[in-house]
């Protein structure tokens, strides 16, 4: 049951998954945090694995940057490989004050300016957003954990380096931090009845200019993972 970018069979993904747009970031939860792991797939690059969590079955598959590349492997895993939970863990960039270097951030709902929607042809403009039981989950065991975490709008930007500065726009209207995958993964789940949730850590700190390191961000952002894997086997 091999896809042009996932290889192997139903039955090799778990109902859950968690996806890093890093596969290095995939690699090292699957490492440190599954027991009994085994590699399903590594087709161009983007690795995912399966294993168990506490005595519960998870996957980890990395799903590349931006909506396209997040749109084909999350819509693949939900039509194909019968998965009903994907959790992005990933980084953003805060744009409002005191959403500070490794907190959290659940994305309730993404903005974009994305094309990625207007495949739908709908009538107006569809609004992404998070399966309420995952966001509950989550912000509830961020709690537990003493974790800082801001639940809210993320904004899913096609453009990393802007060529006109966008920030203040999406400030004003509340929006907690940019990134670049949310709003494909929000919309795969609701067109294939399936249900989706976007959790962060704070990478870079835009009105400040404060960022974590390479290594940070592959690595270091444990509580997110945590925080994702706990959500996992609640589900």
């Amino acid at each position: 049951m091999s896809t042009p970018h996932l290889q192997g069979n139903p039955g090799d993904y778990a109902p859950t998954v968690l996806m890093p747009g890093d596969p290095l970031r995939a690699r090292f939860i699957a490492e440190t945090f599954l027991q009994d792991a085994r590699e399903v797939n590594s087709v161009r690059g983007m690795l995912g694995y399966t294993g168990t969590y506490k005595g519960r079955a998870v996957s980890v598959q990395g799903s590349g940057m931006g909506c396209p590349s997040m749109g084909i492997y999350s819509y693949e895993l939900f039509q194909f490989f019968g998965v009903e939970h994907i959790i992005r863990v990933g980084t953003a960039g805060s744009i409002q004050e005191g959403l500070n270097l490794g907190d959290l951030c659940i994305a309730l709902g993404a903005c974009t300016n994305s094309g990625y929607l207007s495949q739908y042809r709908l009538p107006g403009s569809f609004a992404p957003v998070a399966s309420y039981p995952m966001v509950r989950a989550a912000a509830d065991i961020a709690a537990e954990k003493g974790l800082r975490c801001a639940v809210g709008n993320v904004m899913s930007s096609d453009v990393f380096y802007d060529d006109v500065p966008v920030v203040d726009d999406w400030r004003k209207m509340g929006v907690l931090a940019l990134e670049m995958e949310t709003a494909a993964l929000y919309a795969n789940a609701a067109r294939t009845g399936k249900q989706a949730m976007t959790l962060l850590t704070i990478s870079d700190e835009i009105l400040t200019g404060r960022k974590a390191s390479t290594q940070e961000r592959q690595t270091a952002f444990t509580g997110m993972m945590e925080t994702a894997l706990e959500t996992a086997i609640r589900l």
